[in-house]
């Protein structure tokens, strides 16, 4: 997957937004307010990094060479995956989906119920 189909991608999920809070080059992507993700532009390498239950997070750094503690992130809840290595598209997908349900969980249950149409 390139930048342009990720940038595509998080931004094809419900309530999704593009904000630049820390600079130009690196966008936030946030639902109902919160940060699902975050994708650096300015590398030489594309990647991004994501929300994750904490058992999760270790098992998929065990799992892959792409995966890796966020950087400047808590490391217990946040991965950077990178592009170029040895995850398959349609997995980086169910990682985006899965840091924002992880996003929203934390939500006080009525905004989960906006978010969702339903308490889940």
């Amino acid at each position: 997957m390139n930048i342009e189909e990720l940038f595509d991608y998080c931004q094809s999920i419900q309530g999704a937004e593009a904000t630049t809070p820390f600079d130009e080059w690196t966008i936030v992507m946030k639902v109902m307010g919160k940060m699902f993700a975050l994708i650096p532009t300015d590398g030489d390498r594309f990647c991004i990094s994501l929300k994750c239950d904490p058992a999760k997070a270790i098992t998929l750094r065990e799992k892959y060479v792409c995966v890796e503690g966020a950087y400047h992130m808590n490391k217990t809840y946040w991965n950077t995956i990178y592009l170029d290595r040895d995850m398959p598209d349609d997995e980086l997908r169910e990682w985006i989906n899965h840091s924002v349900e992880e996003v929203i969980k934390k939500l006080p249950k009525k905004q989960q119920q906006q978010y969702y149409g339903t308490i889940k």
